[in-house]
């Protein structure tokens, strides 16, 4: 009966953006910790944990049909936004001490989890023809936040200064919050590395103290720039995105799928764990962090490759 009545309520007003139970509404939240946690630790995917928990489609329909569809798409967005500030806070004040004190560990953790999900990324090319072009469109995706990393390492500014600036500093930044939700809504785009290009992310991250803010309170307005760019993103973007999967999904979810897995390359392969690697001396300690790194990356990709294979198992049972 319910069935019916959810596919009557899909028939009538488009994409059905309501939660089936509290187990959907607690996965908006960890989604939304993932997309804050993406601008802290390089190569995290929040877009690639919506395609995970099979909220992604809905998270493009949402934000695109804001307007249109307010009330449900607002409701269906809330936990996200909550778990999205709730994954901020952490990120700032927690994963950014654990990465402090041992930044390879932590990434090789975040690495595997991306890793053991993967399949359910490829779970969305299942049963198509893999044609020259969806394989062209593939190595793009793959080498593409490959070319964005190594760009941010050997070609990237001089870190922004956000004292002093000029009027239009204020209107690049509009763009970069632009550029940044591009990054939370195609899955393998990295925002760390983006701001990492643009020469803003080691500015920004120390920006975040009290003493920063009463010292330079100029710095409020550039994050209200980030926030207008990145909201103008979101609604404009996403929009695009779900009606280029409605049109052509296969092709989509080929560049999707090089996208995802080139992110994970680039955990390893950025200017915050270049400076790990280049502070790294033949000693017990680095041998500990690569024996810890190792047993983690492992860990992820069990932990995550088990919650792939139970959500194909409840996808299965509910059809």
């Amino acid at each position: 009966m319910k069935e019916k009545k959810r596919e009557r309520h899909t028939n009538e007003s488009g994409m059905d953006l309501r939660y089936k139970d509290k187990k959907e509404v607690f996965k908006g939240g960890i989604l939304g910790a993932f997309i804050g946690l993406a601008v802290i630790v390089p190569g995290v995917s929040g877009s690639a944990v919506a395609i995970i928990f099979r909220l992604y489609e809905k998270l493009l329909y949402a934000l695109g049909g804001i307007f249109r569809r307010f009330k449900e798409s607002a409701r269906f967005l809330l936990p996200i936004v909550l778990g999205g500030i709730v994954g901020l806070v952490l990120g700032f004040f927690g994963v950014r001490a654990l990465l402090n004190l041992l930044p390879f560990a932590i990434v090789a953790l975040f690495a595997g989890l991306m890793l053991g999900a993967f399949p359910a990324v490829t779970d969305e090319i299942r049963g198509e023809k893999p044609t020259p072009w969806r394989i062209i469109l593939f190595l793009i995706g793959l080498l593409f936040p490959v070319g964005l990393s190594a760009f941010s390492i050997f070609g990237a500014p001089d870190a922004l200064s956000l004292e002093n600036l000029a009027w239009y500093h204020y209107l690049l930044f509009v763009v970069v919050g632009f550029a940044i939700a591009v990054t939370q809504l195609v899955p393998g785009l990295s925002a760390t590395a983006l701001l990492m290009t643009f020469g803003c992310f080691t500015p920004l991250i120390n920006s975040v103290s009290f003493t920063y803010w009463q010292q330079n309170p100029m710095v409020l307005l550039v994050y209200g720039c980030l926030a207008v760019g990145f909201i103008l993103g979101l609604l404009t973007v996403s929009n695009g995105l779900s009606r280029l999967l409605e049109r052509k999904r296969a092709p989509s979810f080929y560049t999707i799928a090089g996208l995802s897995l080139g992110s994970i390359l680039t955990m390893f392969f950025n200017p915050e764990i270049m400076e790990v690697y280049t502070s790294w001396t033949l000693d017990g300690a680095m041998w500990r962090e690569l024996g810890i790194g190792m047993a983690l990356f492992a860990l992820g990709i069990i932990a995550a490759n088990y919650f792939v294979r139970y959500e194909r198992k409840r996808v299965l049972k509910n059809q």
